[in-house]
């Protein structure tokens, strides 16, 4: 394949300001890389708080940036230790590289590596570009059933599939789900995918929960202003004909929504912590520990994360679809983020360059 000589990128320069670059194509620097051409990329929550404080806690944008790290793309050149894929192939990225050498990796766990290069995390450079080199085993081929739309929301599926995978969802549970953001619906779809039977979602938002049980929720709640997370709890259980669910998933980071999240758990339950929110909160502990619960944090994904989530879009499980509002080009890119930071749409997606950017 002929490579286009130039590689415009969408760049963070500093808070609230972002331009577009004409960048180096990247080289392929092991025979085991491969070379992109990104098609589509879906905007992140945490491209939008780089753009908008230039910073998440301790990752601080010292210099410019290529944002976007949820995306998809054409393989455009490989190297010649690449065995799985070709030219042509349509792929999904998976955006982290670890190390491969600390215990972490060794033991399976390498989203927890402490050198992971992330794209669109300081220092390291994002997908919103014409080009992306990652290695061949973070490439993960598309069906020819699942788009490159579809494949730019593999990223946070992952994310979800790696919450139920880490909670053990098994057939027949009850699951509740905080917060019907992206993430927040993608877990309610996950859990029915891996069979759980009642799925609640919680939201104050009336919008999101509807588009929650379009997707896979078959129960929604609006918490009451003004009601303890005891009372939102007991109205949850009557909802469920007076059963309480097995597992509980926080994708808002909200205190209000962990302490009811704790409140609402039947006994030896367990709980998920997907959403990030406030660094300290006040949690309900004697509740947690009377009712001898299992709690569990979530970090990105893991080994064979971003596969299983191919295969759910593939067999039709999940339907990604349903979370995109908006599709822009690339040269509009900052409008896509504005758009996101007035908190219109679900998920937006850019388009990759065309051959005239």
């Amino acid at each position: 394949m002929t490579l286009i000589s130039d590689n415009p990128s969408f760049v963070l320069q500093k808070m609230n300001k972002v331009s577009f670059e004409e960048r180096p194509i990247p080289e392929l620097s092991s025979p085991k890389d491969i070379r992109i051409e990104i098609k589509q990329t879906g905007i992140c929550g945490s491209d939008v708080h780089y753009y908008t404080h230039g910073a998440i806690g301790c990752f601080i944008v010292k210099s410019p940036m290529v944002l976007g790290h949820k995306s998809a793309g054409v393989v455009a050149e490989v190297g010649s230790g690449v065995t799985c894929l070709k030219v042509g192939d349509r792929v999904a990225l998976e955006p982290g590289i670890p190390c491969r050498y600390c215990a972490h990796c060794k033991a399976g766990y390498y989203n927890l590596c402490a050198d992971m290069k992330f794209a669109a995390t300081p220092p390291y450079d994002g997908a919103l570009c014409r080009y992306y080199v990652l290695p061949e085993d973070f490439c993960v081929k598309l069906p020819d059933t699942v788009s490159l739309e579809e494949g730019a929301l593999v990223e946070p599926l992952s994310v979800a599939v790696h919450v139920s995978k880490l909670a053990k969802i098994t057939p027949g549970p009850s699951v509740i789900v905080f917060g019907a953001g992206p993430v927040g619906i993608l877990c309610s779809a996950v859990a029915k995918a891996f069979g759980a039977t009642t799925v609640t979602a919680v939201d104050l938002v009336q919008t999101r929960l509807d588009l929650a049980k379009e997707v896979a929720a078959t129960h929604s709640f609006v918490p009451t202003k003004g009601d303890s997370a005891a009372e939102s709890a007991a109205k949850i259980k009557e909802l469920l004909g007076g059963k309480a669910p097995q597992f509980a998933i926080d994708a808002s980071g909200a205190a209000a929504s962990v302490n009811t999240a704790i409140h609402a758990l039947a006994q030896g339950g367990t709980y998920l912590q997907a959403g990030m929110g406030a660094p300290e909160i006040t949690f309900p502990i004697t509740e947690f520990t009377v009712k001898e619960l299992t709690a569990h944090g979530s970090f990105r994904y893991g080994p064979g994360d971003y596969q299983l989530a191919v295969e759910l879009v593939a067999s039709g499980k999940v339907d990604v679809k349903k979370l995109i509002t908006h599709r822009v080009k690339f040269e509009d890119a900052e409008e896509a983020f504005k758009l996101v930071v007035k908190g219109q749409g679900v998920k937006v997606l850019i388009g990759g360059p065309s051959p005239s950017v």
